[in-house]
């Protein structure tokens, strides 16, 4: 069975400052409590059996820097291919905007729209029909014996670890080509150092488990 694991990068604000939305033009690292984070990812993963044969996150800093914690935190050595696909969505004018001035502009109903349907607000610069493509191609990628990324032989039984955004994240639930159930049985917004499990079988992607967060030492 090939499992997939989406997990959210680690926290890029301390709790005294005023946070903002980051999106993929802002590349900041992970803070102190992001780092731990990822490290309670790489715990959760090594304590249920779920250790990766692969690794993947965006080009931005947060990500990969989750990856990196996580997978030594878990006792694993492996490399994190980076992929623009991963990168988190473009929030155009929001850009770094605090969530009074988000929601100053667009409402609040605009926001609730976004994370319970992922439905995109006015303004943002997001494709959701490119994001779901990219997932579904590498979803299939990932049932294939020959990963075209990696130029390396995969087999069935093996987890791919994908380190993303919220932005992205939310929309990976499309490859189970039921959306909608999901939707109406989780919450889509991954919360920060959270993640999600799927797995593949029969000829079919399902979501084991969504919003999972990882306790901290």
């Amino acid at each position: 069975m090939t499992k997939l694991i989406i997990a959210r990068h680690g926290n890029t604000f301390n709790s005294g400052d005023i946070p903002t939305r980051v999106g993929a033009r802002t590349d900041i690292p992970l803070v102190e409590k992001g780092q731990e984070q990822a490290k309670a990812i790489g715990r959760y993963l090594k304590d249920n059996d779920l250790l990766p044969d692969i690794a993947y996150s965006s080009t931005l800093k947060r990500t990969r820097e989750t990856a990196i914690l996580a997978l030594k935190e878990a006792g694993i050595s492996l490399p994190v291919y980076e992929l623009d696909i991963f990168n988190e969505i473009d929030y155009g004018e929001d850009e770094n905007k605090t969530e009074k001035d988000v929601i100053s502009r667009i409402g609040k109903n605009a926001i609730e729209q976004w994370d319970n349907n992922a439905i995109v607000p006015n303004g943002w610069k997001v494709n959701p029909n490119e994001i779901i493509e990219n997932w579904q191609n590498f979803a299939y990628q990932l049932t294939k014996t020959h990963d075209i990324v990696t130029n390396r032989v995969m087999n069935i039984d093996e987890t791919a670890l994908v380190v993303t955004s919220n932005g992205i994240a939310r929309f990976a639930p499309y490859i189970t080509e039921d959306f909608d159930s999901f939707a109406k049985q989780y919450k889509i917004k991954l919360r920060t150092g959270s993640l999600g499990i799927l797995a593949f079988s029969q000829g079919k992607w399902r979501v084991v488990d969504w919003n999972i967060v990882p306790i901290l030492d």
